[in-house]
């Protein structure tokens, strides 16, 4: 019985942790401009149901590109940007482009050299700028300009962005969910080939949320039912301790692995910090880790530290089930998963704790009964 439910646990937890939000982006052929606007060519970007168009024209000295960045803000008072990252591809270095409506009630385009993770401030930015202008109109807002690039640039490495607010003329912080953080990306202003740096990204969000979901939440407890139940039968004996040893392990290795896989998906989100996850999983490596090394100081079951071992060690077992469980959770808020596999995962758990509370009557009763049917010693008299 235990087994089976830890297979359908397996199954929807692969299932849930795998999935992010997909965005719908509409064809960006389809599109027409004001003011005689016509773009050689277009692109629907794989992020936040965005399309930029462009034209470019090599020259001696620079090329001159003219553009259009079509994107949905989050509210009729939000922001959107787009934005060549010469240096690299994050926020950090963006010779950024954002539209907005200004204080006097009109649409507008500030240029912005991002030099940090704070508060954004108007400046010059590295490319000469021209005609730049924006329009809000059908729920997207539409930036347009020109900029001229240093000759010989064929491909560049944008970056673009939405937000919901703007402060005193100051756009203020986007959301941090997945189609944030991956709306970067290059795009060959000859080809009109577009890349994006998102599919890598959550390639390994991904990865580190199967493995942790598979190892804290489904492994380690599973390796606790076998300790806890398997062992009230004297047939069971010592099966049930290879098994509880099996799992265990094996959880513990695929653990360490995504909470690796978290450390660099840490190391190369600068500025993103997800603390309250990050410090259960530090949490949860050490405890198992203590757990490890516990079993190496297991005394033996008549010593007299053993029931002082046992406490330690249940106590350990037990927290790292509860800690699981909320990480697991507030992975998946991390990850924007739909409500769906949130909902999958929480049947997960109850037929998990279904099977636990079953087991835990069944072995009361055996217990129970054998301590009934166990004959009472009779006095001995002495004459």
């Amino acid at each position: 019985m235990a087994a089976r439910a830890a297979l359908l646990i397996l199954l929807a937890v692969l299932l849930f942790s795998g999935v992010v939000r997909g965005n719908a982006a509409g064809s960006c052929s389809s599109m027409s401009f004001p003011s005689n606007r016509v773009y050689a060519a277009c692109s629907d970007l794989p992020r936040l149901s965005s399309s930029l168009h462009w034209t470019y024209e090599g020259g001696k000295g620079f090329g001159s590109l003219s553009f259009a960045f079509v994107a949905p803000p989050p509210s009729q008072s939000g922001w959107v940007s787009w934005a060549i990252n010469p240096s690299g591809g994050g926020m950090i270095g963006c010779q950024a482009l954002i539209a907005f409506r200004q204080p006097d009630g009109a649409m507008g385009v500030k240029t912005y050299n991002v030099t940090g993770y704070g508060p954004v401030s108007e400046g010059p930015i590295a490319y000469e700028t021209s005609d730049l202008a924006a329009e809000f109109t059908g729920g997207a807002m539409r930036m347009f300009g020109k900029m001229k690039l240093p000759e010989g640039t064929t491909v560049v490495k944008q970056v673009w962005q939405v937000g919901a607010e703007v402060v005193d003329g100051v756009p203020q912080k986007h959301d941090f969910k997945p189609e944030n953080l991956e709306s970067m990306g290059t795009v060959d202003l000859l080809s009109g080939g577009i890349s994006g740096a998102g599919s890598s990204a959550s390639r390994n969000k991904n990865t580190h949320g199967i493995l942790c979901a598979v190892s804290w939440g489904v492994l380690l407890p599973l390796g606790q039912i076998f300790a806890r139940y398997l062992k009230t039968f004297k047939s069971a004996d010592p099966a049930w301790f290879y098994l509880h040893i099996s799992c265990q392990t094996l959880g513990y290795v695929i653990g360490v692995a995504g909470w690796a896989t978290g450390l660099v998906l840490g190391n190369k989100s600068k500025g993103i910090v997800h603390t309250n996850h990050r410090n259960i999983g530090i949490t949860l490596f050490t405890f198992c880790t203590l757990q490890v090394f516990a079993l190496f100081l297991r005394p033996n079951k008549d010593h007299k530290y053993r029931l002082y071992w046992n406490i330690y060690h249940h106590s350990i077992g037990y927290s790292v089930i509860i800690l699981s469980i909320v990480n697991i959770f507030k992975g998946m808020d991390i990850l924007a998963v739909e409500q769906k596999w949130r909902t999958g995962y929480i049947v997960a758990i109850c037929i998990l704790g279904g099977v636990a509370l079953i087991l835990e009557i069944i072995t009361w009763t055996i217990v129970l009964k054998r301590k009934s049917g166990k004959p009472k010693e009779r006095p001995t008299f002495h004459v």
